[in-house]
């Protein structure tokens, strides 16, 4: 491991308005530089274009992986924004379930497909494992909790309601994952994309199935 990418002592990183905006210009311009540049691109490289120093960006971030995990978290926390959220937030008082998931797995596959940085962040993270194994160490420490924690809350809601049977939210929130957009990003590995009409497909079985696995158990009812 390089010595950028050696983890310092563990501290807590710097909060406050003015650190939040050094903190979304250093996600920023390390955004740009990684999809250009790679994970070879360096820390420094970073702190110029962000308009701030080295050590801010370590304080921020205590490492380039951490740092890297920060863009492509940030990139893919980016569609469970705005309608997603909101369509998230009615699945709970949702009469129909099964609608209310559609419509929320609809908004989740458009923010995906609609945002080229997604797409564009995910392959590069599949073709820099090999030389940075810490980089797929660190994006599965995080876990699916922390990268959906709306999705993770609305299930667990869900299961306390006696709407929904999930033993294990993290199981249950990577196989909706794998169900709505993550077809769209395996296609985008090879440039390619999924056609209106078989999106709507996918998206309609997809959500059958998944209520269809954890619908609650008869004799629990």
């Amino acid at each position: 491991m390089s010595p950028e990418n050696a983890a310092p002592p563990a501290k807590q990183p710097p909060a406050g308005p003015r650190a939040e905006a050094k903190r979304r210009a250093i996600v920023k311009a390390a955004r740009e530089l990684f999809l250009r540049d790679g994970f070879d691109v360096s820390v420094e490289a970073i702190a110029d274009a962000a308009g701030v120093s080295k050590v801010t960006v370590y304080n921020h971030f205590g490492t380039k992986a951490d740092l890297f995990i920060g863009v492509v978290k940030d990139a893919l926390d980016a569609p469970l924004g705005g309608t997603l959220t909101e369509a998230i937030d009615r699945i709970t008082a949702a009469d129909d379930l099964a609608e209310a998931f559609v419509a929320t797995g609809r908004a989740w596959i458009e923010g995906t497909r609609g945002n080229p940085d997604v797409l564009a962040l995910r392959n590069l993270v599949a073709r820099e494992l090999r030389r940075f194994p810490e980089l797929g160490e660190a994006w599965h420490q995080a876990g699916p909790d922390r990268h959906h924690p709306a999705v993770s809350e609305t299930l667990r809601q869900l299961t306390e309601q006696g709407r929904l049977d999930i033993p294990d939210i993290d199981v249950a929130v990577l196989q909706l994952y794998s169900l709505l957009p993550f077809p769209h990003l395996v296609f985008s590995t090879y440039g390619t994309g999924i056609d209106d009409d078989l999106t709507e497909r996918l998206l309609i079985s997809g959500v059958d199935m998944f209520l269809g696995r954890y619908a609650p158990h008869p004799t629990r009812a």
